[in-house]
């Protein structure tokens, strides 16, 4: 490939005099949705350096060169050597807890220190380099940074009113991206999601709570909810979400600064999905479906557990092109042959 950069990495194209091909380092490449990404990355005509602490798989073919660094991302000087000469960042690393992963404890400082000091520390490091472009960042925010209060339908033109300590993390650091824009050191988007779900990667679970109810239904355990299954909720398969991630990249001098919410645009109600759950695994394993109940919630249970949050995503696809494609119940029916296949190795 020679000559300026086209299409659909035309958003993140590298500076005057340096290679060809940008160099996208997604930070966290082993993770559910890092995999994703560069998996969604590899048919762009550019360089992919996939950043984790474990193994991490290159998708096969493709026209991307794919250079994998197993770093520590918290150790001293690790961060700037995963990130040197990049033209586009994807911090995705997260520290994940078990199957409730947001829910953090006020005192966790190895969180803050994922969540929030390593993106302090990135902003640092991309605002030193000298000249050139400034790279572009696209993060992963979370919908409910919007926090009690915001409308049962969310556009992104809310007032935010974060809560939880996840939550609280989420909004500091896009904070910290949304002032590194506007002083012009680099050109950053959060794009906010709502559940991801789908097939587990080679290296990483789905530990959200579609896949968690899947698993449980292949067991032939109960799904249980916390509420009356009215609560609504807007789900989005991990591949769609993949997708957004690359048109932010695409897109981001129109969409730097700013934050978009993701979604299908229709929300769910949970007791729904979980009957449509029981139902695929259900059709997959050609037993009954798993009964569907109402429990009392347990301690840990937080007041947006009670909310439903249905997103418009319209803002994000007016800039992009980008919107959902897979259908739920497609989605479901590949996340529970996945999830059924990965069950049955483990057994054997």
């Amino acid at each position: 490939m020679t000559g300026p950069v086209t299409g659909p990495v035309a958003g993140f194209a590298t500076a005057p005099g340096g290679p060809p091909e940008p160099l996208v380092v997604v930070l966290g490449a082993s993770g559910f949705l890092g995999s994703a990404v560069v998996e969604a990355l590899a048919g762009l005509p550019v360089r992919v350096r996939a950043v984790s602490r474990r193994e991490t798989a290159v998708p096969a073919g493709g026209a991307a060169r794919t250079e994998v660094l197993r770093a520590d991302l918290t150790a001293p000087g690790e961060l700037a050597r995963a990130v040197a000469g990049a033209d586009a960042v994807l911090p995705l690393a997260a520290l994940i807890r078990g199957a409730s992963g947001w829910r953090i404890s006020e005192d966790d400082t190895a969180a803050e220190r994922v969540h929030v000091g390593m993106v302090r520390e990135l902003v640092d490091v991309l605002g030193a380099r000298p000249g050139g472009r400034c790279p572009a960042v696209v993060f992963p925010g979370s919908n409910t940074q919007v926090g009690r209060g915001a409308p049962a339908r969310i556009d992104g033109t809310e007032e935010d009113r974060p809560e939880g300590v996840y939550d609280r993390q989420k909004h500091e650091a896009e904070r910290l991206l949304k002032e590194a824009t506007a002083a012009g050191s680099l050109r950053a988007v959060s794009l906010r999601l709502p559940p991801l779900f789908g097939a587990p990667a080679a290296t990483a679970d789905d530990r959200g709570v579609v896949s968690t109810m899947i698993r449980r239904a292949l067991a032939g355990e109960p799904l249980t909810m916390w509420h009356d299954g009215t609560i609504r909720r807007d789900v989005l398969c991990v591949q769609d979400a993949a997708r957004a991630f690359v048109a932010a990249l695409a897109h981001c001098d129109v969409l730097a600064g700013r934050h978009y919410p993701l979604g299908t645009g229709r929300a769910v109600p949970l007791g729904e999905l979980f009957l449509a759950v029981a139902r695929a695994v259900a059709r997959h394993t050609g037993t009954d479906p798993v009964r569907v109940v109402s429990v009392p919630p347990p301690a840990h249970a937080d007041v947006s557990d009670f909310r439903s949050l249905e997103v418009d995503p319209s803002a994000f696809t007016a800039a992009t092109g980008w919107r959902s494609r897979t259908p739920l119940d497609e989605a479901l029916e590949r996340t529970v042959a996945a999830l059924a296949g990965a069950a049955g190795a483990a057994a054997r």
